[in-house]
């Protein structure tokens, strides 16, 4: 059996000739066509290849992990270090220091390194759904990408959200079956998940050799080769021929890829028709088609963790993922109302650029760019599309991370940062020759809120600083001031996202916050009709105040509500003069002044009609204060003697989850008080979508408890519908906390 060593990720001879030579017979180190070596080839400033690729996979998958090995096999880092920073360094794109406490990818962040002959600019992004706007931002200027997937857990749900945005913006993709060494692991049903759920035509270019304990590479099915990794850190790949026990699923599975691609590819298809099979660069060459067609997608496969099978992948990338100009990218031209604009991608047209993520740094504000055609060159001005600003460049660079290479200019299809620029995320810029701008992203609705308050009312200042500047960076984020509380909230994408916020506040501005959950917009009503007949008199010394007013107070008709919606109407039903016409407004001002806080628990008052019908005045007294004081006095009296009610918001919740959930997720929304309202099954029977209506004030902590249920994989998203009433029980508690409140003030 002939083995050749591919490539070695070190500097130095090769140290394992003597030992494969025994082992194997005949040994010798492949060199590249140009008679240069991988490491002198990656040394080398001449680029043929450009690749804009993004890394993204449910949480957990082994993104990072695998970021960490291309990094290291490619030269740009000298050692692997662990994700969870066990060891004190951390894995290299984890900068942040609650990224590598947490051991998840908080923020995406961007690194470029050389493959063979090409250059690779990486972004790694965030697997947990609450920060998938950092995925969203990425794929929204990427040209390809690769999903990652855990070869135990398969198709998840983040896998399914990563998976939407891919289609989203057309990335073209390679799949990653990671995790091969893991107890379960089965490559071969990940593939039939992303066939059955993520709709994909997609088929293996490799099959592993071994599973679980056993895993010790792949077997390549287009060159029909076997590759496995050996040294200390999986740096020097060996080829050989296929073992003798995996032949027949060799051909069982090259046949199946290559009706997979017959099937997107008219090359193929004849080839496959006709009974032949294609050679090696008729197979790339079509996969390669059908990739950036978005037709296809290739299953690569390994462990990154134990550092296999991602030199072969990285070959994949160059292979069959873009070049950005082969990417069709479209302008929108607001001179010609947002016609669609192709963008040629020539670095010697116009330039047109995107920033797409605003970083705070002590140097100022950091803008990542994406050039699509066009150069920038450092000492040029540009200008912002959106507000007609020119800006000078002072300082371009490249990242690593949270590390900056400084360069002078930068051409079309590269990503970069600068620093000096004044914008906003998704804003276009040109050279001021054009009025082209790039469409910007989707930005999902946030579906969690929280109060917060600075825990020392001296540090208000750093602390709406410190909101200022969250919310430029993150468009999930969202920050309020309650109208009805006064309370600020933040909203985001779920409980770890505003966590991860409020800890970086701490850390970075020194800000220490008081959260919890927003007080709830509870509301007030009444349930039957309540006379009144108040007179307010009051002197003192001087001209005093009089005033008196006789009416009702009743809930709103059906046809009152449909007709005035759900706020309160004040009716005039007053004969004669013994109400001055001129007070009549203050009568109403006087309602609103009650509605504002109902008798129950101090909230708004809404779906009462209050009917004046007479009252009396003074010559001298009589004022509009007076009656506007009067009014308000007369109608919380009448609601504390009529039948009220406390009203919550209920929201429509809708959860998807695997069927084999279904039942510990029904359960949990029973438990919060969750009325069912439908459950549909999908196509396929793996989902299932239940749509309940649910309390607000019981769904903090849902987040949570839904993917604890689920295993990760549920999500759910909730909408305001209505006020209903809260059970007895709940409002005597409500009034209870409300006397007690108004009883400390007292005290106080």
């Amino acid at each position: 059996m002939a083995t050749t060593i591919l490539y070695q990720a070190t500097r130095r001879a090769v140290p394992v000739w003597s030992r494969f030579s025994v082992a194997c017979g005949t040994t010798s180190l492949r060199r590249y066509a140009d008679g240069f070596s991988w490491q002198r080839r990656w040394m080398s400033d001449e680029s043929k290849a450009h690749r804009n690729i993004g890394i993204s996979a449910h949480i957990d998958s082994g993104k990072t992990t695998l970021t960490e090995r291309i990094l290291f096999y490619t030269g740009r880092i000298k050692s692997i270090h662990d994700v969870r920073g066990k060891d004190g360094v951390g894995a290299k794109m984890d900068s942040m220091d609650l990224e590598r406490e947490k051991g998840i990818t908080i923020q995406s962040a961007a690194t470029f390194c050389r493959w063979k002959d090409a250059h690779i600019n990486i972004i790694d992004t965030p697997g947990h759904v609450d920060f998938t706007i950092e995925v969203e931002r990425a794929l929204r200027v990427l040209d390809g990408g690769i999903l990652v997937l855990c070869g135990v857990s398969g198709v998840q749900s983040q896998s399914l959200t990563v998976d939407r945005q891919m289609k989203r913006y057309n990335i073209p993709r390679l799949a990653f079956v990671n995790k091969l060494d893991r107890q379960g692991s089965n490559p071969h049903r990940v593939i039939g998940q992303l066939r059955s759920q993520l709709k994909l035509n997609a088929a293996a270019v490799q099959i592993p050799i071994g599973l679980e304990d056993s895993y010790k590479g792949v077997v390549d099915l287009i060159e029909q080769k076997a590759y496995t990794f050996d040294g200390e850190k999986g740096e020097i790949v060996v080829e050989s021929d296929v073992p003798e026990k995996l032949k027949s699923l060799v051909e069982e599975k090259r046949l199946e890829l290559i009706e997979k691609l017959s099937d997107v590819d008219d090359e193929i298809a004849e080839v496959f028709l006709m009974e032949e099979m294609p050679d090696t660069e008729t197979l790339k060459a079509a996969i390669r088609r059908a990739v950036i067609a978005c037709k296809f997608v290739p299953v690569f496969m390994g462990s990154a963790f134990k550092n296999k099978g991602v030199q072969p992948l990285l070959d994949g990338v160059v292979d069959y993922l873009p070049e950005p100009i082969e990417k069709a990218n479209f302008a929108l031209d607001r001179s010609k109302g947002e016609e669609p604009v192709p963008v040629s991608g020539k670095a010697d047209d116009p330039l047109l650029a995107l920033a797409f993520k605003l970083e705070e740094t002590p140097f100022g504000q950091l803008t990542y760019m994406r050039i699509y055609q066009g150069t920038l060159k450092k000492g040029m001005f540009i200008t912002n599309v959106s507000t007609r600003k020119k800006v000078k460049l002072g300082r371009i660079v490249r990242m690593h991370s949270n590390d900056m290479e400084d360069i002078s200019e930068a051409g079309s299809g590269e990503v970069v940062a600068i620093f000096g620029v004044d914008c906003k995320s998704m804003d276009t810029f040109s050279d001021g020759s054009t009025n082209y701008v790039m469409s910007s992203m989707f930005i999902p609705e946030p579906v969690m809120s929280l109060s917060i308050k600075p825990k020392d009312k001296s540090q208000q200042g750093s602390f709406a600083k410190a909101l200022g500047k969250f919310t430029r960076e993150d468009p999930t984020l969202r920050v309020h001031v309650d109208t009805d509380t006064n309370e600020s909230i933040i909203s985001g994408m779920g409980e770890l996202h505003l966590e991860v916020y409020v800890e970086r506040m701490n850390r970075e501005y020194k800000v220490e916050c008081v959260t919890g959950p927003p007080t709830v917009n509870y509301k007030e009503t009444v349930l039957s009709k309540q006379e009144f007949d108040w007179l307010h008199k009051k002197q003192t010394g001087g001209a005093g105040q009089f005033a008196r007013v006789i009416g009702h107070i009743e809930p709103l008709s059906q046809e009152e509500l449909e007709e005035h919606g759900k706020g309160n109407l004040f009716e005039n039903m007053c004969i004669g003069t013994n109400i001055p016409p001129e007070y009549y407004a203050s009568c109403q001002k006087g309602m609103n002044d009650a509605m504002n806080e109902g008798a129950l628990i101090g909230a708004k008052v809404e779906g009462v009609k209050v009917v004046l019908r007479d009252g009396a005045s003074h010559a001298v007294d009589s004022s509009d204060l007076a009656f506007r004081t009067c009014m308000a006095m007369a109608i919380r009296d009448a609601m504390r003697k009529t039948n009220s009610s406390v009203l919550e918001p209920v929201m429509d919740v809708e959860v998807t989850v695997p069927s084999e959930f279904q039942g510990d997720v029904v359960s949990g929304l029973t438990r919060r008080k969750g009325l069912i309202k439908d459950t549909t099954v999908s196509d396929d029977g793996y989902g299932v979508r239940i749509m309940a209506q649910v309390p607000l004030a019981n769904m903090f902590g849902y987040s949570t408890e839904v993917r604890s249920q689920t295993q990760g994989k549920g999500e759910f998203t909730m909408e305001y519908v209505d006020h209903q009433a809260v059970p007895r029980a709940e409002q005597e508690e409500l009034i209870k906390k409300y006397k007690a409140s108004k009883e400390a003030e007292a005290a106080a």
